[in-house]
């Protein structure tokens, strides 16, 4: 009789230790995945107004910390890359031709805009460029730059 209680008592120790079976209205509560099911490879985050901890800080950005697009023409030129190489009067307004890097000329007018800013006035000596600051550091947000005529910069 003995030997009957202590298997009895031995039996309900070992479920008891297992943890209780869930009961009918009850489901079994399974634990969260902490990574991927095998076989899919893939990864989703959910982002909750986060941004992903798993992309590139610097992917899309220049070295002049601007976003780096790929801007045909005037829209993507930086104010320090231009180079003014004439003025024209035309329709009694004046209209510059500026010349890039690559060795493009470019005719800009007033209101263009460029990657960092936009063109303010197009005066007889060269250009007013409202250039945005991108100084987080800076109260001050546009700052205006003059681009004069070569000819009138180098009196060579």
């Amino acid at each position: 009789m003995r030997s009957i209680l202590v298997t009895v008592v031995f039996v309900l120790l070992a479920t008891v230790g297992q943890g209780q079976t869930p009961t009918p209205d009850q489901p079994e509560a399974t634990p969260a995945p902490s990574q991927p099911p095998s076989g899919t490879g893939s990864y989703e985050y959910d982002r909750d107004g986060r941004r992903d901890p798993f992309l590139d800080l610097l992917a899309g950005i220049s070295a002049s910390g601007l976003p780096a697009e790929s801007v045909d023409g005037v829209g993507g030129l930086l104010t320090m890359e231009l180079s003014v190489r004439g003025v024209l009067l035309s329709e009694g307004a004046y209209v510059a031709m500026v010349q890039a890097p690559n060795n493009r000329t470019y005719t800009v007018r007033n209101g263009d805009t460029l990657l960092d800013g936009q063109i303010k006035s197009v005066t007889a000596e060269g250009l007013v460029i409202l250039q945005d600051v991108t100084d987080p550091l800076s109260l001050v947000k546009q700052r205006e730059v003059y681009r004069r005529l070569r000819s009138l910069e180098d009196p060579n």
